[in-house]
């Protein structure tokens, strides 16, 4: 395990070729984070790694500056696959590659018209952004060519490597040349999913098992959900939830426009997580009805209205989102102001996620549980294991203030 704290100034002391920090500059990104200092080195070497590192830290060009240097262009074939568990996961990462290169890239998932997709791999693409079912549907097909592949990335190795999606990511792992290099990340990575990474590299195949284990990196802490993050806690029986989330919202975007008169658009934006994908749609409708304006996302949607609704919270048009557990994995998404969790989810892993859509890039943000007793144990729990400090709030005549003590 590596613990390092030293950083580097800039990109070219990483050794990142001058196209991509052209790019880099345009983007106004001139200083590597704590994450990118430390892996892009490792990964520059050829190293397989798993790391372990913040929300909003950087993750993504942590991998994908060294891979893309890799890439030989005089070779017409896939060099770099990069798996993600969801549709806007990956999407987002393909966003990210043509941010800072125009080396050609596809978007392979589900839900998406596979004829679509086959013809975009007769132009032999040189990277490949998707999940694991619809990749390895591929190479199944004789479509999607992986003899020439040199790095694989599994982002959000943690949910790739869940019960529900380990199969086809190991068989896709299988698939692939025994020299590969294994790029694996996560804000949380247990010792089980260590494990598992591990055996993916060293396969039944002789040659696989003369490669060198993957090595971990556990970045050290930034503080993120305790110092950039500020918690609170609404206590609401079940059956008052939407109403209290209701009168939350309007007084929270209230707050907003009173600390910033001169704002032309609601400053407030935030996403609402509840655990259950069918109350998704249920809580939209009943906030709608209330002349509250809002988007729905959830993994039972089509491709095209789960983009709709992204894009217009990404844009502004629409200034609040209502999604399951789906959004929280990896999504970047500018601004975050608030998240409003309907409900603790059973997994602490899923509270940093969903916490970590906010405070990201160096801002502040706010965190929200609305719970009734059971759930305000949970967070009490929550708040213990994670170190951070929960502010418990109520709201009165319009504004969310701190509880009265009775004397």
């Amino acid at each position: 395990m590596n613990e390092t704290t030293n950083t580097v100034a800039q990109f070219q002391d990483l050794g990142i070729q001058e196209q991509l920090l052209e790019k880099l500059s345009t983007l106004s990104i001139t200083t590597p984070t704590k994450v990118q200092s430390q892996t892009i080195p490792a990964l520059n070497q050829g190293k397989s790694l798993i790391f372990q590192s913040e929300t909003g830290t950087g993750k993504t060009f942590a991998y994908l500056l060294p891979l893309l240097q890799k890439i030989d262009e005089t070779i017409s074939q896939t060099q770099l696959v990069i798996v993600a568990p969801t549709h806007e996961l990956a999407s987002q990462i393909k966003s990210q590659i043509q941010l800072v290169t125009d080396i050609p890239a596809v978007l392979l998932i589900g839900g998406a018209p596979i004829k679509r997709q086959v013809e975009m791999l007769k132009k032999k693409p040189l990277i490949v952004v998707g999940g694991p079912a619809r990749l390895m549907e591929l190479v199944y097909l004789k479509k999607l060519k992986v003899h020439q592949v040199k790095s694989i990335v599994l982002d959000e190795v943690d949910r790739l490597l869940s019960p529900e999606l380990r199969d086809e990511t190991a068989a896709f792992c299988q698939s692939l040349p025994a020299n590969v290099q294994v790029v694996a990340c996560s804000a949380t990575i247990t010792p089980k999913t260590e494990k598992l990474v591990q055996s993916l590299v060293q396969s039944d195949n002789a040659e696989a098992t003369t490669k060198d284990p993957v090595e971990k990196m556990i970045l050290p802490p930034e503080d993120v959900l305790q110092q950039k993050i500020t918690h609170i806690a609404i206590y609401s029986e079940s059956r008052d939830k939407v109403d209290t989330l209701r009168k939350l919202l309007v007084a929270e975007q209230e707050a907003a426009k009173a600390s910033k008169p001169q704002e032309p658009v609601l400053p407030m934006k935030a996403i609402v997580f509840t655990a259950r994908p069918a109350d998704v749609e249920i809580l939209q409708s009943k906030l709608s009805y209330k002349k509250i304006q809002c988007s729905c996302l959830h993994a039972k949607q089509d491709k095209v209205k789960r983009k709709q609704a992204l894009d217009q919270f990404r844009k502004g048009s629409c200034s609040i989102l209502i999604t399951s557990d789906l959004a929280a994995r990896g999504l970047d998404i500018p601004d975050v102001t608030h998240i409003i969790q309907m409900d603790m989810p059973s997994n602490i892993d899923f509270f940093v996620h969903r916490s970590g859509r906010t405070g990201r890039n160096g801002r502040s943000g706010t965190n929200i549980v609305i719970g009734d007793g059971y759930e305000m144990r949970q967070l009490a729990q929550a708040e213990k294991k994670l170190h951070i400090v929960v502010y418990p709030k109520v709201l009165y005549k319009g504004k969310l203030v701190a509880p009265q003590v009775e004397e």
